[in-house]
């Protein structure tokens, strides 16, 4: 059975210090080949990988060849540095499957809405039961902690905040669930 994973802002082929440095790399390639070694140790050939934006930047020809080391079926949700022709040259890779603006997903019970950027989509008024609300899952911000803004329901998965791993869904349901119970102390 395939396992469902999600990521964002891997920048890979960034080839600027400030990219690369706050990671703990010293070069690009030192991050390159840290973030597709992470990748491939956690993800299995025929899981899912929801990439929520940003997924390289620099030459599109290698970040091509970049991609095409990935596992796993890879979904891009656009960011904003996913440009026209890269999302050509991503329709091309054999592990793409999809490329979205944006998109609403049920998974594990739960309900999400996959965006590249943080977009307030509930709060602790509705209810506690998280299966009632729609969580947001985002990158962009390169944020390190997980939450935006301490909300509950905008979960960063980006490489920033995940030590440059994917995020599996299980985690941030039990992540989330945590977060609500700290929120709930101060109501």
């Amino acid at each position: 059975m395939s396992e469902i994973w999600f990521t964002s802002d891997l920048h890979l082929g960034h080839d600027r210090e400030f990219i690369y440095k706050p990671r703990g790399f010293n070069s690009v390639y030192e991050m390159n080949e840290a973030i597709i070694n992470n990748f491939n140790s956690t993800v299995a050939m025929n899981d899912d990988v929801y990439i929520l934006g940003d997924l390289t930047l620099g030459p599109t020809v290698e970040g091509i060849k970049l991609i095409k080391n990935l596992k796993g079926n890879i979904h891009i949700v656009r960011g904003n540095h996913d440009t026209n022709n890269r999302i050509l040259e991503y329709n091309k890779c054999y592990n793409v499957v999809e490329i979205t603006e944006g998109q609403y997903f049920h998974c594990a019970r739960h309900n999400f809405y996959l965006n590249h950027y943080p977009t307030f989509t509930s709060n602790l008024e509705k209810s506690d039961n998280l299966k009632e609300h729609l969580i947001n899952l985002y990158g962009h911000t390169h944020q390190k902690d997980n939450f935006y803004n301490g909300i509950p329901f905008m979960y960063h998965v980006g490489v920033d905040s995940h030590n440059c791993f994917p995020v599996h869904v299980d985690t941030i349901i039990t992540d989330i669930k945590t977060e609500i119970e700290n929120c709930k102390k101060f109501l």
